[in-house]
């Protein structure tokens, strides 16, 4: 799950998983962030779940994924549209 803010020149984009599903620290990896495992990982919210907020630029298309403890990749299904093995989402 996601939720957008629209801001004057940008779109905070904040990822949304369950605490417990899957297990273990998760990151949203993209072309956003270079691909790197670690710079945005989801943290413990008061209402149970975990999300990170990324700023993007707006008007754009981006490719994400998560990625788990044990190397485990999986994508958001929520996303609507897919590039390859990769979510994809629209600002």
């Amino acid at each position: 799950m996601r939720e957008r803010t629209l801001r004057k020149d940008r779109t905070e984009v904040t990822f949304i998983l369950p605490a417990d599903n899957p297990s273990g620290p998760v990151s949203v990896v993209g072309d956003f962030n270079g691909w790197q495992p670690g710079v945005h990982t989801l943290k413990a919210r008061k209402d149970g779940k975990r999300a990170v907020t990324v700023e993007l630029p707006s008007e754009g298309t981006h490719s994400f994924r998560y990625l788990a403890a044990g190397d485990y990749w999986f994508n958001d299904e929520s996303a609507r549209d897919q590039d390859g093995p990769n979510s994809r989402l629209h600002t």
